[in-house]
């Protein structure tokens, strides 16, 4: 194929997957519609397409993990971006792999023959696997409630980060190797100064026991959804969580920008830390003075602005993930149960 017409198949490719990404039932419903091919509702991407495609995923995510993954060969660890991999645990390897999102099937894909999540509906023919959904839709059902009740809610920017502050008060057990900025003494004198306004479950429950009773509210995992609010940072952290839990159900791009989000949000999260962060670069937020809580809420709000239609692009997703018809799911998980049944042991 010359390098015109691949390129035209790949911006046609792009096309389809945007439009996935608008309406990923899009390929399902017209399946339903056509002559009883329910999982190839639209023609399949052509390979040259969506290698094209692929690519260019790889080299957006190398640009943002590349210097990660250069440290942890090295055996260096990095206070500030290593825990976007390690507290939510999802591997670069599986960040790295090009996906097109539900309803979207991948012509000439032997590639994806053992990828968890897909199968072949048709000969060298893969897409992601309803069987695959259908297991999946309690986790849809749970991020679709939490993000609609987060954007529900009015931000509140009044936190200033203290969540780092008080993981370490009164203790000496650090959660990364770096010094406190104002000792020991000082970062023990800011959390008892101001006030604690975590709303983060997941924060809070790193709290030291001195720090627990100083929130403003206990915070419990039951009472997540009813306390999730637009501003934490953290909140919009975990928008590349729960984008990554439905891989492959949602499309790479989405899941690229949330994480991208991630790791801008992570960055404001450390340097408004009570950790001297200066040996890797980076300069402090000092929420401890009036005039760093001020800039610390101006950054917080340019965040939860970036959050806002990513949030409701991945709400909008699984609220659609949810319409695909019951009997649709079941039908389609039959014939891989029977394939399943048929192997020889």
């Amino acid at each position: 194929m010359s390098s015109a017409r691949s390129s035209a198949a790949a911006r046609e490719a792009g096309q389809r997957v945007a439009a996935a990404m608008r309406d990923p039932l899009g390929a399902e419903q017209q399946a339903r519609r056509g002559a009883g091919d329910e999982d190839l509702g639209t023609p399949p991407l052509p390979r040259a397409a969506w290698l094209e495609l692929a690519a260019a995923h790889r080299d957006r995510i190398e640009a943002l993990v590349g210097p990660y993954l250069r440290r942890r060969a090295a055996g260096e660890k990095h206070p500030v971006l290593d825990f976007l991999f390690t507290y939510y645990g999802h591997k670069p390897g599986r960040l790295r792999r090009w996906h097109p999102g539900f309803g979207v099937s991948l012509a000439d894909s032997p590639d994806y023959a053992a990828v968890r999540g897909y199968h072949q509906p048709a000969p060298g023919t893969h897409t992601a696997d309803p069987a695959f959904l259908a297991r999946r839709l309690d986790t849809v059902r749970f991020v679709a409630d939490l993000l609609r009740a987060t954007a529900a809610r009015q931000p509140r920017l009044s936190c200033f980060g203290l969540h780092e502050w008080a993981m370490v008060y009164r203790t000496d057990d650090l959660r990364h190797a770096a010094p406190l900025r104002l000792g020991r003494t000082g970062t023990d004198r800011v959390v008892e100064t101001l006030d604690l306004r975590c709303t983060h479950y997941d924060a809070y429950r790193f709290f030291t026991p001195d720090a627990v009773p100083r929130n403003e509210l206990p915070l419990t995992r039951a009472d997540q959804v009813a306390r999730e609010q637009p501003g934490c940072l953290h909140a919009g952290m975990d928008l590349y969580k729960w984008a990554f839990k439905l891989t492959p159900l949602l499309p790479s791009p989405l899941v690229l920008d949330a994480f991208e989000l991630a790791c801008a949000a992570r960055e404001l999260d450390m340097r408004a830390s009570p950790y001297d962060l200066s040996a890797y670069g980076y300069t402090p937020v000092p929420i401890e003075t009036p005039s760093g809580r001020a800039d610390y809420v101006r950054a917080q709000a340019d965040l939860a602005r970036r959050a806002l239609p990513l949030r409701q692009a991945l709400l909008e997703h699984c609220e659609r993930l949810l319409e695909v018809r019951p009997e649709t799911l079941h039908r389609r998980a039959a014939p891989a149960a029977r394939a399943r049944t048929a192997r020889p042991q």
